[in-house]
């Protein structure tokens, strides 16, 4: 536990001790407060009756997740890529930690990085709740569709990193992966009938949806479930690959 605590706190000092975390926070906080302000004054100058709040975080949160698609292969690029390129991976492999410890704190450290940009869009509604309260049940569960869709979609980023030691190719194939993942049904009369039902349930968005809408059901959990643990097996056996190619 010593030792997976001293890693995971390596990984912190690596995130928040580079300028690219701040660079990245300050885009994503810019455009999140961008389309906040837009999507907001667009829903009060037109109108929406008495569900004003419910569209508004449907609209709000799926330009969040565009946001948040595009900053993820920014964070996950280095996790792998550049212990490679540096050769300090080699350490890390000879070190007292098994591979699912390795694992385990990358992920941690990445995650936190999120949860820091995602709780900083906490401030909106409450702004929102302050002036005049509402039901919160559909922001909560927003934000649990949200913790899962990113949780999944950092893990495919981790696998990403962990199959070169270019940290550029890294973030275009995972921001190409994640980018596909989220648009697979995005234009269903492109698609024939029979597959699109097959694609329906394989795309992010279709899954993350009724979250937005303030709906947790146990089939949209179980897909970024499985879909997290396909990634963590990959993972995994990408850094087994090493025992391959004879490197112990």
């Amino acid at each position: 536990m010593n030792r997976f605590t001293a890693l995971l706190r390596r990984e912190l000092r690596g995130f928040f001790g580079s300028p690219l975390v701040y660079f990245v926070a300050a885009v994503f906080l810019a455009l999140s407060g961008y389309y906040f302000y837009t999507d907001l004054n667009a829903f009060i100058t037109f109108g929406f009756g008495d569900s004003i709040v419910e569209h508004l975080w449907q609209r709000l949160f799926n330009d969040i997740v565009r946001v948040v698609l595009t900053v993820i292969p920014l964070v996950t690029m280095r996790v792998y890529a550049e212990e490679k390129h540096l050769g300090t991976i080699e350490l890390l492999y000879t070190s007292p930690l098994r591979d699912g410890e390795i694992l385990a704190a990358k992920y941690l450290a990445c995650m936190c990085v999120f949860l820091v940009l995602l709780g900083s869009t906490v401030l909106y509604p409450a702004m929102i709740y302050y002036i005049q309260p509402f039901d919160l049940s559909q922001l909560k569960a927003v934000y649990i569709g949200l913790l899962l869709l990113v949780s999944t979609m950092v893990l495919i980023g981790i696998f990403v990193s962990s199959l070169t030691q270019t940290q550029i190719i890294a973030a275009m194939f995972t921001y190409g992966a994640v980018l596909l993942l989220w648009n697979l049904s995005w234009n269903e009369a492109a698609l024939p009938t029979d597959l699109l039902g097959v694609i329906s349930q394989l795309c992010a968005y279709d899954h993350f949806e009724p979250f937005a809408r303030g709906l947790i059901e146990l089939k949209h959990v179980a897909y970024f479930a499985a879909l997290s643990l396909l990634m963590i097996f990959g993972t995994l056996r990408s850094m087994e690959s090493r025992q391959w190619r004879g490197r112990r």
